[in-house]
């Protein structure tokens, strides 16, 4: 391993030990690099600011997993295992959920959604013709509604079990997105 991703993982792992204890819009640089033992150079060297930090332990923590995950068959397994990452670090998710970092999470939220969400829509729509702006649509729609769906969660406080929300969403969207792509096929 890297020396830079060697102080990549000892900011990332002094912010989740933070987290736990300190709101994250009340988290400074200097507490950060206290915390791991390095300079507030150091921390410019690899990170614009704390919530680019953030970012990049939602990135390696969470989406990095989920390539295999981006298909039709597998999206219930990838959606389930980034609420379960959420439940595993429920006190860091929420600190961010409900800091000024909120805007970060959401946009995180659903753009990993999106990501899954638009691979399924164009393994579903293979050779159909369907239009991009069409596909991106659909993808967009039901990425938000998810979204909706685990920011509701999130605001309940994580507690239901992540399988009850995979079913629920996979219920509503089995059948229902094919019904919207042939909508827009035929309208």
């Amino acid at each position: 391993m890297s020396y830079s991703q060697i102080t990549k993982n000892a900011l990332a792992r002094s912010l989740k030990k933070l987290m736990l204890t300190v709101p994250l819009n009340k988290i400074t640089i200097r507490q950060l690099t206290a915390d791991c033992g390095v300079t507030r150079h150091t921390f410019y060297n690899h990170f614009q600011d704390i919530y680019e930090l953030l970012g990049w332990v939602y990135q390696t923590e969470v989406i990095e997993g989920l390539e295999p995950y981006r298909n039709v068959a597998g999206w219930k397994q990838g959606f389930l295992s980034v609420l379960r990452y959420t439940q595993n670090h429920k006190t860091m998710c929420l600190n961010t959920f409900h800091s000024l970092g909120r805007e970060h999470l959401e946009k995180f939220l659903y753009g990993v959604i999106y990501d899954v969400m638009i691979e399924v829509v164009q393994e579903l729509t293979k050779d159909s013709g369907l239009s991009l702006r069409s596909k991106q649509e659909v993808a967009d729609f039901y990425a938000l509604a998810v979204r909706g769906q685990v920011i509701q969660w999130l605001k309940a406080g994580a507690a239901t079990d992540p399988v009850e929300i995979v079913d629920k969403v996979g219920k509503i969207l089995d059948g229902n997105l094919v019904r919207s792509l042939e909508n827009y096929r035929h309208g």
